[in-house]
């Protein structure tokens, strides 16, 4: 929304700088030190058809010595709250309401986290490596085609394909000459995942160093207007992106059961060395399946930054879910991984009915560890003999 005026202030209601948002609906206000700040959202700088969902315009963010803070306003036409609080009959119905839309955006988030959840249980299926550095390549995606796209101009969804080709190509060098080298050495897996967290560390930094600390958006799809469909109002880019993460999905689950490939890959996971004395080339499969695995996380990284901002730890702070999506449908399984994503995003955003906000994410961990207390192997996973 352009032209809309926010106020930031400190806590004690000291000002601090008045700011105009720009086409693209951001803005950026500079602090000089870290603490809990009041940010104020001008109603009536808003157009006259647009109100601030919820009626709520002020937010209280804590701002932290090094790090970024974002604040969202959602914004909704007049007059939308008021339509959806009546039912048919005429009576008010704001829970079921609610709880439809939450609902939604739940399924959204669960396919994003889905895409991220299926490269890394496809990497762990056929190399046993649980890759800490997945987050990453994830946040890569999205910092991709934020340079195609606003560095050199290109649309977004060409943008999005060359980065999309791009990190599929550095997930093809990175096994080739980095973790290949290591399973030549023998390395085990325990030591592989370890350095995973070191090349997490590095990477994230690398990615913070070039593209910055603040939080950025695409020049595309930014203010779109919202489409109503019975109690559910959703952006037409939302509805599109949802269609493409499922797609997908389906697509690489297909390949994964039918062509040759995933067939081989299937057996690489089941027992690499069967697979390799069967004549499989083993190695060429983990690299396939390293291309893929870095691909479709770009194709997450995308999907994150186009429904929330980009930011440098973009997929560090959705990895924790990624990793409880993954373990709740089945180490190692693509179909379990996007069940269990599902799962974890419809209850991360329908628990905010009862719980705050910022406590969502702990109970869709709650629910993990309820699970595998009475499912150790996940819901689509197999039961697996030790000893």
């Amino acid at each position: 929304m352009n032209g809309a005026k926010i106020s930031v202030a400190t806590e004690g209601g000291q000002p601090v700088k008045e700011v105009t948002s720009n086409a693209q609906g951001a803005w950026d206000v500079q602090v000089d030190k870290p603490g809990k700040y009041k940010v104020t959202l001008d109603a009536g700088s808003l157009p006259q058809n647009a109100q601030v969902r919820g009626g709520n315009n002020v937010r209280t963010p804590t701002v932290y010595e090094g790090n970024c803070s974002t604040v969202l306003f959602a914004l909704e036409a007049k007059g939308a709250a008021n339509n959806q609080q009546q039912s048919e009959g005429g009576e008010e119905s704001p829970f079921f309401d609610q709880a439809a839309q939450l609902t939604f955006e739940g399924l959204n988030l669960g396919l994003i986290i889905a895409l991220g959840a299926l490269g890394l249980s496809l990497i762990y299926g056929t190399t046993g490596l649980t890759n800490f550095a997945h987050g990453e390549l994830i946040t890569l995606g999205a910092v991709l085609a934020y340079a195609f796209n606003v560095g050199f101009g290109i649309q977004l969804i060409p943008a999005a394909v060359l980065a999309v080709v791009a990190a599929g190509a550095l997930g093809y060098g990175q096994d080739r000459l980095f973790w290949g080298q290591l399973r030549k050495r023998g390395t085990g897996t325990i030591a592989m995942m370890i350095i995973s967290i070191g090349v997490a560390i590095l990477l994230r930094n690398l990615i913070q160093f070039f593209f910055g600390p603040q939080t950025e958006s695409f020049a595309d799809y930014n203010t779109q207007a919202g489409i109503s469909i019975g109690p559910i109002s959703a952006a037409p880019k939302n509805l599109w992106a949802m269609g493409i993460e499922l797609a997908v999905l389906v697509v690489v689950g297909l390949a994964l059961m039918k062509t040759r490939t995933g067939k081989a890959a299937r057996a690489v996971a089941d027992n690499p060395a069967l697979a390799a004395s069967s004549g499989i080339n083993v190695d060429r499969v983990i690299r396939i399946i390293w291309t893929v695995g870095g691909a479709i996380a770009a194709l997450a990284g995308i999907m994150l930054g186009l429904s929330q901002s980009l930011k440098f730890t973009m997929g560090q702070d959705i990895l924790l879910l990624i990793f409880a999506g993954v373990t709740l449908g089945g180490l190692g399984t693509a179909f379990g991984a996007l069940v269990g994503s599902l799962v974890v995003g419809v209850f991360i955003q329908v628990s905010t009915l009862w719980v705050p906000p910022e406590l969502k994410s702990v109970g869709a961990l709650v629910v993990l560890i309820i699970v595998l207390l009475f499912r150790p192997q996940g819901i689509l996973g197999r039961r697996e003999r030790i000893g």
